[in-house]
């Protein structure tokens, strides 16, 4: 196993210790309101402090982006890890199984190692660059549908964008006409890892963060299926839009998106 990988596995792990804790007694979690219908809560914090300490151990110049703390510059700038403790916050606090940790390890500005765990579920979805995707130790591999109807595609609101709300319905409504079904899970992180492992066929978001689907963008790669912007370009880390799904079903979404001007 890539010795990265090891270690960013036991920060995901140590970091789903807090959150199952927190998870278990939420009466005593403290909720703040970051802006206007974006959470943090204390087990954010402490999930992030669990992951960061985790990786400064074992390297202590490398630079870390988080979520919640922003961004640290280490002596080391070619290794840049990024973390999101905790995806789905909404989902936690209102008790409802469903979040993630993601961490991702960018070297030299390439990502490396992507990692998405459901510490509810103890599924741990990794990837190593140039090895493959796994579920648990399990090979993975996205969807091969190619044409749109009979899919079940991902995607979130953009609640962080309401000025999107109209263009978000539309794009959704043709979709709908199409597919099998829609599923909005809350966390993004989970929806990428599910694509990658072909339990979604396709994803798609506005406005979305680098924490939110830096692992999850090599797990997609790594099982076959390409994450591009809406425009089928490679900006999404900056636009934060996001389409993701195999390539023949991907240049189907995108048909699809691009006729609503986005």
């Amino acid at each position: 196993m890539h010795p990265m990988l090891n270690i960013a596995i036991r920060a995901a792990r140590n970091a789903g210790k807090v959150i199952v804790k927190g998870y278990e007694n939420l009466e005593a979690v403290e909720v703040e309101e970051k802006s206007l219908h974006d959470y943090v809560s204390s087990v954010d914090k402490e999930a992030e402090l669990a992951i960061i300490g985790t990786l400064r151990k074992s390297f202590p110049d490398h630079s870390i982006i988080a979520e919640e703390s922003g961004i640290d510059e280490g002596k080391d700038k070619d290794y840049q890890w990024i973390i999101d403790p905790l995806d789905g916050t909404t989902n936690f606090i209102h008790n409802i199984p469903h979040f993630a940790v993601s961490i991702a390890l960018k070297i030299k500005g390439r990502t490396e190692i992507g990692i998405v765990f459901d510490p509810i579920r103890n599924e741990l979805f990794s990837a190593v660059k140039g090895q493959s995707a796994q579920i648990n130790g399990y090979r993975t591999r996205t969807s091969s549908v190619a044409k749109l109807p009979g899919t079940l595609l991902a995607t979130g609101f953009p609640f962080k964008q309401k000025h999107v709300t109209e263009t978000y319905l539309d794009i959704f409504k043709d979709f709908f006409m199409d597919v099998a079904d829609m599923r909005r899970s809350g966390s993004a992180a989970l929806d990428l890892a599910y694509v990658a492992a072909g339990r979604m066929d396709g994803f798609w978001e506005f406005g979305l963060k680098p924490w939110d689907i830096a692992a999850g963008e090599l797990l997609l790669k790594e099982s076959g299926a390409i994450m591009t912007d809406f425009n089928g370009g490679n900006d999404y880390m900056k636009s934060g839009n996001v389409a993701a799904a195999n390539p023949k079903l991907l240049k189907e979404m995108l048909t699809v998106i691009r006729k609503h001007n986005v």
